[in-house]
């Protein structure tokens, strides 16, 4: 029965709440339940690493590494896990050898007992630093194959890559089915073959999205796989994971039995249903079974996110373009399997090559990176047109990526300065400079406010409430707002929440009467209100195609150009882009300054050719 039996790695505390509420249970909520979850059993509980880092900074105001060692001591008996994305660590570039095992050691240090390490591209020289240092940690190194399907992708490749994760010294093998686009006959085949060539314990980790999850999990287990992935039922499906109960009901009685005690799993999932009511603001809009998958290659992550950025430009029912666009992406690029950053790389890139009408007219700083080769060997080769148009008469790299980066733990260190308290904020600002610096700024300042559950509540209906959910028109474009809550009130700095077109969006409004401007004017605003831009209309007009961030501008006003130069950087989902000048001439206005955000069809820079 030991022999046979199944062993349970729960991801209730990461992925799960990833992939259906977007990252957001809190701290709080978890270490309730901690108790009752060491005292079930489980291999594992995955609850670090993947966009939990990010989330904790950027929305919760939460210190990770804080949540890292409150998780360890609440839950004493049971292993802690992390995803790691190999020499990306959780950020989205590669970083310096220092700072991946600085990152890892100190992770190890913290509470981490399992690294799950995995690259993009499956790229073998992007995983070896990171499995190193887990091992140099006394931790257990699990090397990653992300599953994925294409002309390039076949059983045999992913088993060589098994191979070479063994040779590194791994101490077990996932097969990371981040799409759900695994098959239980395919799965068989693969685990199988494996098992064959590899003597490592495998572990399968697959999402729901396409309804064959639990198939998949059990002709993985009959084909000789002793480690799952599963949800509990509160928080499975959709494109979470299979419910842990019933894989445990599945299971019992046979020779995989499993041990665990389905009361407890029900007690303890009674109250992960409970806490979920909680976070209904955050819930995803694609929780059932989406089959597209298998058609258009999208996971479930990835749904959600072009609905978003669809729902931005006006563009909801183009949605169905970009299903069919980004396989002709994925192609262009080489078959790279679609998981963070790749995804987004693919996903952004299609949105913007169906919004603007023409393949690849904008291109982003991150697909001309790939194509340079600055994430690793593409899986195939990509289309060579493409990769000239992107990258011009610039080298491609044919090294790992992080071999061209100095050591710059120290220069990291320099640059936080007293903000940060010890290494491990170090690390944080490394992994989300702006992010990270803003956290630290606001934990100096002691200003550090979560985004609210729920809206306010005012119990005195005598008071007049202001509307909570109304539409308004802003440069041409109509946005739905509805006000989702706010900080604490008397405080110079408010925080207030909203939800614009379904995208949850964040104000920090600095209180008037506590504005003193030069020459002693109080009770107005600091700056200047940008008048409304116009829409383009003249050769040498710089728009964007998509709303966005503004991260740089690179030109001022008298300063010449040339046709193709860049004249700033923008940003979103993420992912960064250079908007070029249309023509070649004279600088003549600048309507747009760093930090501002910016909607399509308004003019942010003028050129008098």
């Amino acid at each position: 029965m030991a022999k046979e039996q199944v062993k349970i790695t729960d991801v209730i505390l990461r992925d799960a709440h990833q992939s259906l509420i977007a990252t957001r249970l809190r701290t709080e909520d978890m270490l309730p339940a901690c108790a009752m979850l060491d005292g079930i059993g489980y291999w594992s509980l995955e609850c670090w690493g993947g966009a939990t880092f990010d989330a904790c900074l950027r929305f919760l105001k939460e210190d990770p590494w804080e949540r890292l060692s409150k998780l360890k001591a609440a839950l004493p008996k049971t292993r802690l896990q992390m995803l790691v994305r190999g020499q990306n660590l959780l950020g989205y570039r590669h970083y310096s050898d220092d700072v991946v095992r600085a990152f890892i050691h100190k992770a190890a240090q913290n509470g981490m007992d399992v690294f799950r390490i995995f690259d993009a591209l499956n790229d073998i020289r992007n995983l070896r630093t990171a499995i190193e240092a887990a091992k140099e940690s006394g931790k257990h190194a699990q090397g990653t194959i992300c599953y994925t399907t294409s002309p390039v992708h076949d059983v045999l490749s992913f088993v060589t890559l098994g191979k070479d994760l063994a040779n590194l010294g791994c101490d077990s093998i996932a097969i990371k089915d981040m799409a759900g686009l695994l098959t239980p006959y395919v799965t068989s085949e693969l685990v199988k073959a494996l098992k064959d060539t590899v003597d490592l314990p495998l572990h399968l980790h697959s999402h729901a999205t396409s309804g064959l999850a639990e198939m998949c999990q059990l002709k993985a287990i009959e084909a000789g796989c002793r480690h799952i992935d599963t949800a509990l039922s509160s928080w499975s499906g959709g494109t979470s994971h299979p419910p842990t109960e019933a894989q445990v009901i599945t299971l019992r009685g046979t020779e995989y039995d499993t041990g665990l005690d389905l009361d407890k799993l029900q007690a303890v999932n009674k109250y992960f249903a409970e806490i979920r009511k909680k976070y209904r603001r955050f819930e995803s809009e694609f929780t059932g079974i989406d089959t597209q998958v298998h058609i258009f290659q999208v996971p479930g992550g990835m749904i959600s996110n072009l609905a978003n950025q669809l729902k931005e430009r006006n563009a909801l029912d183009r949605i169905g373009d970009v299903y069919k666009e980004i396989p002709e992406v994925r192609k262009d690029l080489g078959y790279p399997p679609l998981v963070t950053p790749t995804s987004q790389i693919v996903g952004t890139q299609a949105v913007l090559n169906v919004l603007t009408g023409k393949r690849y007219e904008t291109i982003t700083n991150e697909v001309k990176r790939y194509l340079q080769g600055g994430y690793g060997k593409a899986p195939a080769a990509v289309n060579y047109e493409l990769q000239k148009k992107a990258i011009g008469k610039e080298d491609v790299m044919d090294c790992r990526p992080a071999d061209l980066i100095p050591p710059e733990l120290d220069k990291l260190r320099q640059e936080i300065g007293e903000l940060a308290l010890n290494d491990e904020d170090v690390l944080s600002y490394a992994m989300f400079p702006e992010v990270g610096k803003l956290f630290l700024e606001q934990r100096s300042n002691g200003a550090l406010v979560s985004e609210p559950l729920e809206l306010e509540s005012r119990s005195d209906d005598s008071i007049k409430k202001a509307p909570t959910e109304f539409n308004v028109a802003l440069h041409g474009e109509s946005y739905h707002i509805k006000v989702t809550g706010a900080g604490p009130k008397n405080q110079m700095l408010r925080h207030f929440y909203f939800m614009v077109d379904g995208v949850p969006e964040e104000i920090v409004v600095e209180t008037l009467d506590e504005i003193v401007l030069e020459g002693g004017t109080q009770g107005a605003v600091k700056g200047t209100i940008a008048s409304k831009r116009r829409k383009p209309s003249e050769p040498g007009d710089v728009f964007v195609s998509m709303p966005c961030n503004v991260l740089e501008v690179l030109v001022k006003v008298g300063q010449q150009v040339s046709a193709g130069q860049g004249v700033m950087v923008t940003e979103a989902m993420k992912m960064e882009t250079e908007i070029t000048a249309p023509v070649s001439g004279t600088v003549k206005a600048v309507h747009i300054v760093k930090g501002e955000p910016a909607n399509p069809d308004e003019v942010l820079i003028e050129i008098a050719p």
